[in-house]
């Protein structure tokens, strides 16, 4: 158990100097999906770092990052693999005149010199450990979905052309939603399962604290605080990790050692992308000022 904790504390720290700070909890979700094998599916809101943590634990391992970012209507030739076509006719025109047999074209055209891998592909057959990122999942259909279960509970990739190709090095996959819709039982299966939600305000100014240059620690504190109270009321948008950071980056340009009101209204802007938005949380600061 002591070694476990130590590899723990190794795994937090690495991240930390990649720039990301998490909890003992994800750090032993992390831990057990490189162990076991394992996808990570993460969820949560949107700007809480489910990006950024495979980009941290990339960088940490010294892994390259291939992303796929998902959108609606995107399919296997985007994602996983396609055809040269151009090269393949090319290749047809420069046999022409040739005796050969029509099966042999076929097996020169259809072979590794004519493909194109895709991010999946591509994360399959790379002869280094790499991090596979599939992000935004929940923007994909079900029959999308369905295309990614073979490699995520093989590791392999099934090209009719070719046979099936399997991985070099597996590499760790994070899946990210935004939970806009429900993903399938056979998906959710495969993975585990890490639940991002924005950070309590203790781990959020040890965040501000690694994001801004020169922050005082009271100052970030201060912005935490006041982050968490925001972030309670009734929005049409939360303000991101991301923003929190421009946030403390404006008022430290500012010159500012404390969250001192005027300045706090002043530059709401920068949290806040809609007008109600900007009103509520105005009225909450000025209702509390007058309390």
């Amino acid at each position: 158990m002591n070694g476990m904790k130590r590899e723990l504390a190794e795994l937090q720290q690495g991240l930390e100097q990649a720039g990301y700070i998490c909890d003992t909890s994800t750090a032993t979700v992390l831990y057990l999906a490189a162990a076991l094998g394992k996808p990570v599916l993460v969820e949560g809101p949107a700007g809480v770092g489910k990006t950024a943590i495979a980009q941290a634990y990339a960088g940490f391992k010294n892994r390259s990052l291939i992303r796929l970012q998902c959108y609606e209507g995107i399919d296997e030739s985007k994602a996983l693999y396609e055809w040269n076509y151009k090269k393949q006719l090319l290749h047809i025109q420069a046999v022409a005149g040739r005796d050969l047999e029509v099966a042999e074209v076929e097996r020169e055209v259809f072979s590794d010199e004519f493909l194109l891998p895709r991010p999946l592909l591509q994360a399959i057959i790379s002869p280094e450990p790499c991090v596979l990122l599939i992000d935004e999942i929940d923007k994909v259909d079900m029959e999308f979905e369905a295309l990614l279960l073979e490699l995520l509970s093989e590791y392999q990739v099934s090209i009719p052309e070719l046979g099936t190709v399997s991985a070099q090095s597996i590499p760790l996959v994070f899946i990210t939603s935004n939970a806009s819709r429900e993903l399938s039982e056979a998906l959710k299966r495969r993975c585990l399962y890490l639940f991002l939600d924005f950070p309590v305000p203790e781990l959020e100014s040890r965040i501000l604290q690694l994001k801004i240059p020169g922050i005082q620690s009271e100052m970030a504190g201060q912005l935490a605080a006041a982050l968490h109270s925001l972030r309670l009321l009734d929005l049409k948008k939360t303000p991101s990790i991301a923003e929190a950071i421009d946030w403390g980056m404006a008022l430290t340009l500012l010159g500012l050692d404390t969250l001192e009101p005027e300045a706090l209204l002043s530059t709401l802007n920068v949290l806040f992308k809609y007008r109600e938005d900007l009103e509520k949380a105005r009225t909450a600061i000025m209702n509390k000022q007058e309390v």
